[in-house]
């Protein structure tokens, strides 16, 4: 499939967003269910704690989005590094139910909307710099979920991006409007 081209921001938003959550999920439907919770040192998170902090940044940014501060009074920031969810099952909802909370704020957004103001921490932010800043900070963890799947599951691993020597192949089927960078 090829890139959509479109000088929509909102658009473009919301089609990174979907790519790293995929890029996510097809890294995490690599493991089995005891690699999710898997810790490679004491200053390590695993995929598990990861989702846990993702979902609660996400529900804190994105609920009451352009009404209320994007750092609700409710978080607890340091307790999405404790006590992951028992089950892959709950992870997998935890992670759920935070993407849906940043899609439901996003895709009602209009044009106009971009130049409204909302705060993080009492802090100003145009509509445009609260979503370029969790379109850096939700890659990075979605970064480091594939990170730590290929490390677990090195033996298996099936690349989700170019694999290695198929470059030519890649650029040409691009070329071809058969795949996309996205």
């Amino acid at each position: 499939m090829a890139l959509e081209f479109t000088t929509s921001y909102l658009r473009d938003s919301l089609g990174v967003f979907h790519y790293y959550k995929k890029l996510a999920e097809r890294a995490m439907a690599q493991l089995n269910d005891e690699q999710i919770f898997t810790v490679l040192d004491e200053e390590s998170n695993s995929i598990a704690i990861i989702v846990k902090h993702l979902a609660g940044n996400m529900r804190s940014r994105w609920t009451d989005f352009l009404t209320s501060d994007g750092e609700k009074p409710n978080r607890c920031r340091d307790t999405e590094f404790e006590n992951p969810p028992q089950t892959r099952e709950a992870v997998l909802a935890m992670w759920e139910d935070g993407w849906c909370c940043l899609f439901s704020a996003i895709e009602p957004l209009t044009e106009a909307d971009l130049a409204r103001t909302v705060t993080i921490r009492g802090e100003s932010h145009s509509v445009i710099q609260a979503i370029n800043r969790q379109l850096a900070h939700y890659p990075y963890h979605c970064g480091q979920i594939v990170l730590l799947a290929k490390h677990l599951n090195h033996a298996g691993w099936k690349a989700l991006t170019v694999p290695r020597g198929k470059s030519e192949d890649f650029n040409r089927r691009v070329l071809a409007g058969e795949a996309s960078q996205r």
